[in-house]
């Protein structure tokens, strides 16, 4: 059979986590909450930042700024899963298939990114704490997080504009997954896929390699520098400061490393996508209750904003 352009594909099927009718309404509900509780956590993160002076700091302004990346990058997969459900509609066009592709990629890789400045952060402020408002400043903070969107976005862009070039052989083309996830898109393409396969595994060894190194890199000096304080109360605030963002960190990638082992030892696509769940839908709901269990600043700014809103009321 030739192959015929893209253009002649109609739609993709999102097969979704299960075929079983009866658990449907299961999934629903559980990422339909799950989705509120990622929504309401980041939200509230955001204004209790928003609202509080004293956490009008670089530190906080990135996770301000992580935090709406959750929101995003949480909005990009599930509604469209729970209209799926809700509707009983599995199709998907190409272009909105297309679309959310890129958004993955972008608040994806803009996860990675913030990640890393925020480890750098840290390093300048444990490393560094004389120099830290100057090295710090305003300028530094909003460059920073526009060289991360721009990064994001370049190699979402470069993935999805590859993907255009492929043909596909089929008019309904089934991906067994709860979102167009670009690996399973490139599989179902008729035509040669090996640029797009080198393009997938360079990008991301350099892309998250680099930064993980960054991170890595950056905890190195932090500890170094910690065992070489004198007292223990100054060693017990630094790692303080950076318990909640080392806990986001294993979180992000430990689940991100958990999906990869889980593709390459099993053949069960499902399988796969159930595990993805735990790489992009779990680390966004968790990260709230991470930064406003273990950070005192936080929850002193969570409480002031809730007690402002019943007086309200």
């Amino acid at each position: 059979m030739e192959p015929r352009n893209h253009t002649a594909v109609p739609e993709f099927l999102l097969l979704g986590l299960t075929e079983d009718p009866a658990l449907q309404p299961l999934i629903f509900s559980l990422f339909l909450s799950m989705y509120l509780v990622t929504i309401l956590g980041n939200l509230l993160i955001i204004l209790a930042v928003i609202s509080d002076p004293h956490l009008h700091t670089p530190m906080y302004v990135f996770l301000c700024n992580l935090s709406f990346n959750d929101i995003c990058f949480s909005t990009s997969t599930i509604p469209k899963m729970l209209v799926n459900i809700l509707t009983e509609v599995q199709s998907t066009t190409y272009t909105d298939c297309l679309s959310q592709v890129c958004f993955v990629l972008i608040f994806g890789g803009l996860e990675n990114c913030l990640l890393t400045v925020m480890a750098y952060d840290r390093y300048v402020a444990i490393c560094h704490p004389l120099r830290y408002t100057v090295i710090m400043n305003p300028c530094l903070c909003v460059q920073l997080i526009l060289i991360s969107l721009l990064i994001s976005t370049v190699d979402a862009l470069l993935h999805t504009l590859m993907v255009l070039r492929l043909s596909f052989c089929t008019e309904a083309l089934e991906i067994p997954h709860f979102f167009c996830d670009l690996a399973q898109v490139i599989k179902l393409a008729c035509s040669d896929t090996l640029i797009n396969n080198l393009l997938v595994y360079l990008a991301s060894g350099v892309f998250a390699g680099a930064f993980l190194c960054g991170i890595i890199f950056s905890y190195i000096h932090i500890v170094t520098t910690v065992l070489r304080m004198p007292s223990s109360g100054g060693k017990h605030k630094a790692f303080s400061t950076c318990g909640s963002h080392l806990c986001v960190v294993s979180l992000f990638y430990g689940t991100a490393f958990g999906v990869y082992i889980s593709s390459a030892v099993t053949d069960s696509p499902r399988k796969t996508a159930v595990a993805s769940v735990m790489y992009s839908v779990v680390p966004q709901m968790l990260n709230p209750f991470i930064y406003s269990l273990r950070n005192r600043d936080m929850k002193e700014a969570l409480r002031k904003l809730i007690d402002k809103t019943s007086s309200l009321l």
